[in-house]
Order: C-alpha cells, then structure tokens, then sequence
C-alpha cells in the first residue's frame, strides 16, 4: 500500500462516524461523517499586506437577521482598525454565532457581496469554510435547523449569559453527506419550499394589517355614530335618558369632531372609576401565590398571564392585597413603553377570572360606572389612542402617559340605549372580522413547517436521492486527499 493511499485511509478511518453513532438512517449513497474532517472550521487567516487605509467589509454580530438568515447590513472600516481582534472571512464562508443567545436565536449568514472577496466581523463568529466538493447552502441550512441549534445549546459552556458553542463539538459533529449533484438538488428544494412559506407569511401579514385598518374603521365610525344612524332614526321616540348624563354638560370647547344630537363630549373619569398600580418590589416576588399583572401581561389588547408570570406571597399585607386585587369587568390600560412606538396603551378586559390578579405599578384600572363595552371598545379606538399619546412623556427610549391625563381624555357619549346598542353591534362586527382572520392563524405552524422542511432534507426524505449517482464515500476521499496537499 503507498504511503498516501494509506493515509488517506488513515483520514477515512477518522472521518466516518461509527454505526452506533449515526443519528438516522440516510440513503445508500450518502455517508455519515465528522463535520470537522470535511469542513474547515475556523481556518488560519492568511497574512495580509494591504495599506492600511483600504477599506473593508465589516460585520457585527446585530447587522445579521436572525428571522431571513440575511445580512441586513454590511460596514465598512479601515483595514488599519479591523486587521486585529477580529475574526477573518471569505467570500461564502458560513459564519455560525458561537455565543448565547444569538446561536439560539439563528444567527447564521453566508457571506455575501464582501469588498475584494474578504471581510472581518465580531469575534463571536465561527467560520465555516467549504471545499468544492460541499455545497455551502447545504452546511448553512443544517446550522440554521432548529435541531442542530438545540444539540449545541445542550453543550455550550461558560458563565450564564456568556455560554459559547465549543469547537470541539462542531468539529465532532455527525454530518449526513450527500453526493455533490444531491447537495444542490436539495437546497434548491429547501429554498423553494422556503420561498413559498415566506410568500404565505406576506399574505398572512397583509391580511392582518387590513383587518387592522378595517377595525379601526369600524371603530372610528361607531364612535361618530355613523353604525346607529338606522338605530337612531328606528328610536327617535325613546325618551328614556339616564340621570346619571343630565349631571354633565357636553365638553364641546375642544371636541375632536363634531357628534349626534342628544350625544355628549364627557371626561373618561366622569364614566369610569380609577385607580394605579401599586409598586410591589421583586424582592418580595416568590414562586407561586398571588399572581401580579405587569405591562408584558397586557399584549394587543390581551390579557397574556402565561408571559413572564411573577407573583406576591399569599399571606402578603391584607390592606395592599385588598386594595390592589382586580376584578372581572376591569379595564386594564398599560402606561409604560417605547417612545414614538405606540407599543403600549392597550385596553385589556378582565372577564372570567377565577384566580386572584393584583395590579403592579404603571398598570391603571377603569371599572366603568356603566356601558362597559361601549367604554372598552372606545379604549381602542383611534381617536382614544391618538389622544393618549399627545400626553406621551419621558426620555429618548421610555415613553409614559400620566393617569391623570387618561382621566382627562374626551370621549363621545351617546343616550345609554344607543350606547348598549354600540357595543353589541361592535361584539358582532369585529367577532366576525376576527374570525376571518382566525381561519389565517397558521404564523405558530410557519416555523414548525420550516424545520420540517430542514429535517427531512437532512434525513434524504425529500426525494431528491438517485441511487445511481456516485457514492458520497468517493466524494469524501476527494476532499480528504484535498487536505494532504
């Protein structure tokens, strides 16, 4: 046997994963192998003699898009500045994130449209450098797997927040090789499924955004009584009026827009009872007891208790428990968020509660005085949401609304009959446009089928095998002969 054929069996020897190691069953003419034998991971940078005022493509680790695997923006440096203590890349090396948590979240690119065909990024890269032989989509797609992702989170090390993927382990890894002509078979097919789904997301997104635009309508013109005009003209005769309303003159000095007969401009506190959140401290926070109702529990108008729940000892101070404890019927409004974003202010009713809440600080409660849906749905209209963030407060990033400034907000109020009658044809209306756009919630499947589509590529279960091509086992010596030159 000749010293480099016996090498060379020497390197299959290494590179082959045993029977008992493989993670499935592959094609016949696919092999399993140790991804560090047949990919360069993290290869030497090459010595580099340019001026030092030439320009370079630059990447941080947050100029990758975790959600499209793309680049979102590509800098450019000095070379002087970049050529040390960064790590060193090559036009379509892989660049996989080693740290916690963006591994996990899929920060992995192909570098793409680098200045001069090389480029410098974060330390936290690992590069991923392929032969002629691997396909580069094929190695970016399997790190990109969800599957992959959770066997390297398994064994990362290091101090929380600071946990890395280990070399070791990427370079140990079972990669399930396909010949050459398949590897490109399958990522055309991974692209194209791929493809599909994201146009399906656009539609999905779309029609999201049109009923939003239709709800506000909706709302917008249930607030000006134009969905009661028919109701109106029916009723005229009803004299019944609420005594409560004859207590109040109509605010018309500074109404937004002009409103029925017989309709009011009033206060918010003038219709609703109020109260603020308490400031309970997380030093007092325990595992189970008294759940707290904090500004991440209040999502689009939902009341989402199973995000980041925190709660307060059951034998907690009586007179705070009592005093702070919400009630079905509340209406919950957040005070507290991203300035200019409008990210907060959303109306959250409390219905069918049978565990104690406790309202937590920047969190105000309004338990209307009566016509409850017509206040809460008026809590989400346009005209409601554009005045609360006219009293937006705060610094660059924080944004806050006074609960005084809630109380002082105007809303249009119509004899009650008529405002029992708003709401009703509003739960009517917007339960309808919602339930169009439940039959389009698939967005939770989205990524499910996405890893679908990655597992089974991986597995050869896509049908793209041809049992007549070239054994993968004669691609691998081709590359592992590449490495003794």
């Amino acid at each position: 046997m000749s010293g480099e054929k016996k090498k060379i069996e020497n390197l299959l020897e290494e590179a082959l994963i045993s029977e008992d190691e493989q993670l499935y069953e592959i094609p016949k003419n696919w092999v399993w192998v140790r991804m560090g034998e047949v990919i360069s991971i993290n290869p030497s940078k090459p010595k580099l003699d340019l001026p030092n005022e030439q320009i370079c493509s630059f990447l941080p680790m947050n100029m990758v898009n975790p959600q499209t695997g793309r680049i979102d923006n590509l800098e450019e440096r000095e070379f002087e500045k970049v050529k040390k203590g960064y790590t060193y890349f090559k036009e379509n090396d892989v660049l996989f994130a080693k740290i916690t948590p963006c591994m996990e979240n899929g920060n992995t690119v192909i570098a793409k449209g680098l200045k001069n065909k090389f480029g410098f990024g974060s330390t936290e890269f690992y590069v991923f450098r392929t032969s002629k032989y691997i396909d580069e989509r094929y190695v970016y797609y399997l790190l990109r797997s969800e599957k992959f992702r959770k066997q390297a989170k398994m064994e990362m090390t290091g101090a929380v927040g600071q946990q890395r993927v280990p070399k070791r382990f990427l370079e140990s890894y079972p990669l399930a090789l396909p010949p050459l002509n398949e590897q490109k078979r399958i990522v055309e097919r991974i692209e194209q499924l791929l493809n599909k789904i994201e146009g399906a997301k656009q539609l999905i997104e779309g029609a999201k955004e049109t009923f939003e635009i239709r709800r506000a309508a909706i709302l917008d013109k249930a607030f000006r009584g134009g969905l009661t005009q028919k109701w109106r003209r029916e009723n005229s005769l009803i004299k019944k009026e609420s005594g409560y309303f004859n207590n109040f003159s109509s605010i018309d000095s500074n109404a937004p827009y002009s409103i029925p007969n017989k309709w009011k401009w009033l206060k918010l506190k003038d219709l609703a009872n109020f109260k603020n959140g308490y400031a309970f401290k997380s030093k007092d926070f325990v595992e189970k007891g008294i759940q707290l109702v904090r500004m991440g529990n209040l999502y689009k108008n939902k009341l989402a208790l199973d995000r980041n729940p925190v709660y307060m000892p059951l034998d907690y101070n009586e007179k705070i428990i009592e005093k702070y404890t919400i009630c079905n019927g509340d209406i919950l409004l957040s005070l507290t968020g991203t300035k200019y974003k409008r990210d907060y202010g959303y109306a959250v009713k409390v219905e069918n509660l049978v565990n104690p809440l406790l309202l937590n600080q920047r969190i105000l409660s309004l338990r209307p005085l009566f016509i409850n849906e017509y206040i809460f749905y008026y809590l989400q209209s346009p005209t409601f949401r554009n005045a609360f963030f006219s009293f937006e407060t705060g610094g660059v990033n924080q944004g806050n609304v006074a609960s005084k400034a809630v109380e002082s907000i105007l809303i249009p109020v119509p004899p009650i009959e008529e405002a029992e009658e708003i709401g009703k044809m509003l739960n009517r209306l917007l339960d309808n446009e919602k339930q169009s756009l439940d039959l389009l919630a698939i967005e939770g499947n989205i990524e499910t089928l996405k890893q679908s589509i990655l597992s089974k590529a991986f597995q050869g279960k896509m049908g793209m095998n041809n049992p007549d091509e070239e054994n993968a086992l004669e691609l691998l010596k081709k590359v592992l002969q590449e490495k003794l030159k």
